[in-house]
């Protein structure tokens, strides 16, 4: 069992009903989710309707929630606020989804209330009424790719955090350069992985360096921002 966080911030607390008040109102399609950032691995201090994406009391924070912590918001005016955003799963859930980040006294994020509504059964009664209802070709959209990991276990999270950084750089491990792997630990520490205590040991291991190796990547990096 994982452990359920002792300590609180109250102004976290603040959220718990109003996380179980809207769970039942909008039904069992919506689920509600209230993280607590001081301990990511363990993030989710309430929840209501967790059946949506199989998660429960004490599961991590997502990539999309820890990014957003790492740049102090969403997007480049660090918004407190992501309203009615599309999110799909893995196994083919779409979502509507918002976040609010929640913030102490000195205005540092200290959390987060997400809301996700699985749309997917009306999307495909949608589709089906469109198609009935269409003459000629259908002009259909393509469905928002922007995906959020909702995981059970903050090692897998930070698992496809690194991936998408290899991914990203395009490079077989063996083919390499230290410029590439400084450039997947930028990736890396850009989404907010090494928020994850376990990161740098895992990091090292996925592209074969040593662990002091992805501390001197990152003094670099440090400094080539101050430049």
């Amino acid at each position: 069992m994982k452990p359920i966080q002792k300590k609180i911030h109250p102004e976290l607390k603040k959220f718990i009903p109003i996380v179980k008040i809207i769970g039942k109102m909008f039904g069992r399609n919506c689920e509600v989710a209230l993280h607590n950032f001081s301990d990511p691995s363990h993030s989710i201090i309430a929840i209501e309707n967790g059946h949506v994406t199989g998660r429960k009391i004490g599961d991590p924070i997502t990539d999309f929630a820890l990014s957003s912590w790492r740049k102090g918001g969403y997007g480049e005016k660090n918004e407190d606020t992501i309203i009615n955003y599309k999110t799909k799963t893995k196994d083919g859930k779409i979502f509507k989804s918002s976040s609010l980040f929640i913030k102490d006294e000195k205005k540092n994020i200290i959390g987060c209330i997400c809301i996700n509504y699985n749309l997917t059964d009306y999307l495909m009664f949608y589709n089906i009424m469109e198609e009935f209802s269409t003459f000629g070709d259908l002009n259909k959209k393509e469905l928002n790719k922007e995906t959020e990991e909702f995981l059970n276990d903050v090692n897998e999270l930070l698992s496809n955090i690194i991936k998408r950084a290899i991914n990203e750089v395009g490079k077989p491990l063996h083919m390499m350069q230290k410029s590439d792997k400084m450039r997947v630990t930028k990736i890396v520490e850009e989404k907010g992985g090494f928020l994850i205590k376990s990161a740098v040991n895992q990091l090292a291991s996925d592209i074969n360096v040593s662990r002091y190796t992805i501390y001197n990547y990152l003094d670099e990096l440090k400094i080539k921002k101050k430049v």
